[in-house]
């Protein structure tokens, strides 16, 4: 079966609806493709804090009713170290906050969309191959059912994340690739327990790394620094539960409420960029391109902050204002990634333990507890987290506003 379309989008998770979105937005066709079934998608755990920019997006683009209704604005966080807790003031400093609203809860909003649209979108389609990017003619060949599809269209997005597809396509010898792995993960677990914070909690202990942060009035969402492939079944929800005391209990008394765990699992931490991030007809975004460590809640805004840029951009050339913000894509998204990577790098390093077997394992921890220390009291300090953490500017308007 032969199909057409304006952009290809492979990848249904936030970074593909929500490019889908915009470009229903701007009146440019699209298809949506994803391999994963529909519950999967909606269903999976991945990131809850949502930056100032994306909020503003999604309601100015009619998917944030349900967000503004559910989700839970907040001022800032906590830092906690040897037995206190600090707080970041975010709206003092900025002038911006954060939400808690999970990204199944935003898939949910953007899947809703998306169906309000008829536009199409397919979920469990297979043997998704691309091709022709390099020239004017680019395809995408798909099985759906037992029906095998080849999708002619202008542009290829690739937003099939870092296990997907689009990436291995680029020519070998193209791509640059760096990377780092870190020697920890996060063991998180979801509990039905009444969150006993306004807001989140970091913490440095010398037992390793913990935060404490909620999904909802009623769910909290608790991690802690653990060995990449540590054996889950260890972890006992009783051992879970004492290690979170000890590592995010103050000396005030405060420490996270107990509850019934429904979700645990263990997720190795990694830094990951490519550059460049198009080829051809064929553009990548979100994680695809990169990931980065979750500490400084960058990865579904980063997603965000690409499908922005790359709707605009094709808004532009359909508009016939020309190609150039196409062409600048790839170098106007990575100086935004990578800045991304600097931050989460220095929260990631500031708040976890390195081997402890390493000759200046104690002299690190105690840096890291100055650190903090210097941070906390500094109001300059303090102000680039801030900033950072709420999102630096986007520079890109969005569809609806009135454009010259």
């Amino acid at each position: 079966m032969t199909e057409h379309t304006q952009v290809a989008i492979i990848g249904a998770g936030p970074a593909g609806l929500l490019l889908g979105h915009l470009l229903h937005l701007y009146g440019i066709d699209s298809v949506i493709l994803e391999n994963r079934s529909e519950p999967y998608v909606i269903e999976r755990v991945r990131a809850g804090v949502l930056e100032q920019h994306v909020v503003d997006m999604m309601v100015a683009t009619g998917v944030g009713d349900r967000l503004q209704r559910q989700g839970l604005r907040h001022g800032g966080v906590y830092l906690a170290f040897d037995g206190r807790r600090h707080h970041i003031d975010f709206e003092e400093l900025t002038g911006k906050s954060i939400w808690i609203y999970g990204q199944n809860e935003v898939v949910r909003d953007l899947i809703d969309a998306r169906r309000g649209t008829g536009r199409p979108l397919h979920f469990e389609v297979d043997q998704v191959r691309v091709a022709g990017f390099d020239g004017e003619s680019p395809t995408v060949r798909y099985v759906d059912g037992d029906v095998e599809h080849t999708l002619h269209c202008d542009y290829i997005a690739g937003c099939d994340g870092f296990h997907g597809v689009s990436r291995p396509a680029f020519p070998k010898g193209l791509l640059s690739t760096y990377e780092r792995i870190y020697p920890f993960g996060w063991l998180g677990i979801l509990a039905h327990a009444e969150p006993t914070s306004e807001e989140l909690v970091y913490a440095l202990h010398d037992r390793g790394f913990a935060l404490f942060s909620m999904r909802s009035p009623t769910v909290t969402r608790l991690y802690l620094q653990c060995d990449p492939d540590e054996d889950i079944s260890v972890w006992s929800d009783d051992r879970i539960w004492s290690e979170l005391g000890t590592r995010l209990g103050t000396d005030d008394g405060w420490r996270p409420k107990e509850g019934p765990i429904f979700q645990k699992g263990i997720t190795p931490m990694r830094s990951f960029v490519v550059e460049p991030m198009q080829c051809g007809r064929l553009f990548l975004a979100g994680d695809s391109a990169h990931t980065v460590p979750p500490t400084g809640a960058k990865g579904l805004n980063l997603a965000a902050a690409d499908v922005r840029v790359l709707a605009d951009a094709f808004w532009r050339q359909y508009s016939g204002r020309g190609g150039a913000a196409l062409e600048a894509y790839s170098e106007t998204c990575l100086k935004r990634v990578w800045k991304a990577q600097r931050f989460s790098w220095w929260m990631t390093s500031m708040l976890h333990l390195g081997p402890q077997d390493a000759p200046f394992a104690r002299f690190d921890y105690r840096r890291q507890v100055a650190e903090l220390d210097y941070l906390t009291g500094s109001r300059a300090g303090m102000t680039s987290l801030a900033e950072n953490y709420v999102g630096l500017p986007m520079d890109v308007p969005l569809p609806g506003l009135v454009r010259a």
